[in-house]
């Protein structure tokens, strides 16, 4: 962003020291690029909630040696569906990520801001955040869409990491006003929230390797697709599994199609013999275990 005045300088504003976050700079000088600022302000009840596109079910769980995070591929326009193979799960830097559920287009501006706000302050401090710190930036975000969330337009992600100090998993919920909630274990955000977080409360083990914590998280997401119509299961037919995404000590990466595809094919074959997905086990009746 150059000056008018043909010296190609950059304006004061770029060269003043101030604060390490990009939206505060942005917030300063340029309000109207920050998410949610391009939209008419309308009354409260009145919004576009049923004319935007809806991303749903995101879960995570931890393992012994990071998190998870997995979502489902639907987007929703009131009943229609508006797209079969969204991306509701992205690296948010290095070691940690960010799944979106809520206003779709909301949502996608809020995760390219975040991915800046973290790579700016890395660049400006030459350091990066905490995780902690990294889910209260992710916070204020939340906090300044409020406005818009209240005439329907809300965006709730969940944010997942490795946290290198503590060599351990962390997840992170919100909610519309911007409150940060730490989850311990596994927690599900979206309209199939209630379904997966009950699945994976029957599923989840301390001692879950990587693989089958992401087996677990694509058995929620399916028992969330058979009980909430805005939740998309596996297309076999078009080729379009859940998006999985794992931080450790490596960093974040995203599983391969392939490898989520071995999966599917697992978790749909099991369906066969037991449609309503795998049995927990109860101990202590009659002197022995009950499935």
């Amino acid at each position: 962003m150059a000056l008018d005045d043909g010296s190609g300088a950059l304006p004061a504003a770029f060269l003043t020291p101030g604060s390490a976050s990009f939206v505060d700079f942005l917030g300063s000088h340029r309000p109207e690029l920050l998410p949610g600022a391009g939209y008419p302000s309308v009354t409260t009840g009145q919004g576009y909630a049923d004319v935007s596109p809806h991303g749903t079910t995101i879960v995570a769980s931890t393992f012994a040696g990071g998190v998870v995070m997995a979502g489902d591929r639907r987007a929703t326009m009131g009943n229609v569906i508006a797209q079969r193979d969204i991306e509701k799960v992205h690296a948010a830097d290095a070691y940690s990520m960010v799944g979106i559920a809520g206003t779709a287009g909301l949502a996608m501006e809020l995760v390219r801001t975040f991915q800046l706000e973290l790579e700016h302050y890395e660049k400006i401090e030459g350091a990066t955040l905490s995780i902690l710190g990294k889910a209260n930036r992710l916070s204020t975000l939340i906090r300044a869409n409020l406005a818009m969330a209240l005439q329907g337009l809300a965006v709730v992600p969940l944010f997942a990491g490795y946290d290198l100090t503590e060599d351990r998993g962390r997840i992170f919920s919100y909610d519309v006003t911007g409150g940060r909630y730490e989850e311990h274990d596994f927690y599900a955000v979206g309209s199939g929230s209630m379904f997966a977080r009950g699945s994976l409360k029957k599923l989840y083990r301390d001692e879950l390797s990587e693989q089958r914590c992401a087996q677990a998280c694509v058995e929620a997401l399916f028992d969330a697709a058979d009980d909430d119509s805005a939740t998309g299961g596996p297309d076999l037919f078009r080729k379009i599994y859940p998006l999985v995404a794992v931080a450790d000590v490596d960093g974040v990466r995203v599983l391969p199609d392939s490898e989520i595809a071995a999966v599917v094919a697992d978790v749909v074959q099991a369906r066969y013999t037991s449609p309503d997905g795998p049995k927990a086990t109860l101990t202590g009746l009659d002197g022995g275990d009950e499935r």
